[in-house]
């Protein structure tokens, strides 16, 4: 059975983008930072943050989260705590390889990569650093990672394997009826050729 999130609104933003992400490369827990695109999509997003009223930022202690989170910290001129729970999953053996064909095979919880973390561990994990997000003062702006949000997406009643564009904001809202979630990203203007 899957976790259920505290019934409160929240943002989402997965970090900028790094090398990494680029190269089409599994990250997992490997710390890759920013790279020079992610720095300028971390602050685009931080524009696009203001006046939305946050009043806590929760982030992966991961860079690329950290580094995403506090430069919208400084836009809105807030602290940044940090929950490891957060993280992004362990993808053990795949880290540092092409994304491949096993992700439908992980999220249906019947592979999970030499020395991984199974889909349900994250879906778990995920869920209970949300819930820990939102019990803090709201609106709440998580900043972490895109194998996490995938997990999300399951508690928040969408379909996984859906890939989550680098540094896009995203309002999560609980349902009036049903068990789907609104999940509103915002638009966003192009970044500088």
């Amino acid at each position: 059975m899957t976790p259920t999130l505290n019934r409160i609104p929240f943002w989402f933003l997965r970090h900028g983008e790094t090398d990494w992400n680029a190269q089409g490369l599994s990250q997992g827990r490997t710390d890759i930072p920013l790279n020079a695109i992610g720095v300028m999509q971390a602050a685009r997003a931080a524009e696009a943050m203001k006046g939305r009223g946050i009043a806590t930022i929760v982030a992966s202690p991961l860079d690329r989260a950290f580094r995403t989170a506090e430069t919208v910290a400084a836009a809105l001129a807030l602290p940044v705590s940090l929950d490891e729970d957060l993280q992004e999953v362990a993808f053990g053996e795949q880290e540092g390889l092409p994304m491949g064909d096993w992700y439908d095979d992980w999220i249906a919880g019947t592979y999970t990569p030499a020395g991984g973390e199974a889909f349900a561990e994250l879906v778990a994990r995920g869920v209970a650093a949300v819930n820990r997000a939102t019990a803090l003062p709201g609106p709440v702006l998580v900043v972490a990672h895109g194998a996490l949000f995938r997990a999300l997406r399951l508690a928040l009643g969408h379909e996984p394997n859906v890939r989550t564009p680098n540094a896009l904001p995203i309002l999560c809202t609980p349902p009036a009826k049903g068990s789907a979630w609104d999940v509103s990203p915002v638009a966003l203007p192009p970044l500088p050729a």
